[in-house]
């Protein structure tokens, strides 16, 4: 087992114990609150809830591009192809909306194509690197609609950051 996924259960062991950093808006014990998995806490948060939590726990500066370039590769590569049309999609909505247009994208990037549907993982992974480092809000927005990209992140940063993040929404079980 990588050190990477003992850190991630160690994670999970401590969140579950109730072992978390207290967070200013912490949840009183409401049981709807509570999430049994990721899967659980990201079908059952709506996109706004996510959003809120990525803005307050997420910091672009605080993980080195050198670190979250290969880890965004990877958890790309083991997305569905279809949940990888749709962080693509999502991707290209947002930068839409601030002037860039698909296909000064490809061209700039280096894509392969435009299409969403058509994009291969390292196109999409391009695609969310830019939105990292040139608009770390449009990458926490497609974070909140997408979530499927954070569960296979699994570098010790991210998965502090997430973990901190979560300890919001988990927070309450043993109180």
């Amino acid at each position: 087992m990588s050190s990477s996924e003992e850190y991630k259960r160690q994670i999970m062991r401590d969140l579950a114990q109730g072992n978390v950093e207290s967070l200013d808006d912490a949840p009183s014990g409401d049981v709807s609150q509570e999430y049994q998995s990721f899967d659980d806490f990201a079908q059952r948060t709506t996109p706004s809830q996510r959003r809120q939590m990525f803005e307050r726990s997420f910091n672009s500066s605080s993980i080195p591009p050198s670190q979250m370039e290969p880890e965004l590769q990877k958890a790309i590569a083991n997305i569905k192809p279809n949940e990888r049309d749709d962080v693509a999609r999502a991707f290209f909505k947002h930068l839409k909306q601030r002037g860039l247009d698909e296909r000064h994208l490809e061209q700039q990037l280096g894509l392969s194509t435009h299409n969403p549907n058509r994009m291969s993982a390292d196109d999409v992974s391009r695609l969310a690197s830019f939105a990292y480092h040139n608009h770390p809000d449009i990458f926490r927005e497609v974070l909140a609609e997408q979530p499927a990209i954070i569960k296979f992140l699994s570098n010790p940063i991210v998965g502090a950051i997430v973990g901190l993040a979560a300890a919001k929404w988990l927070g309450g079980r043993n109180k």
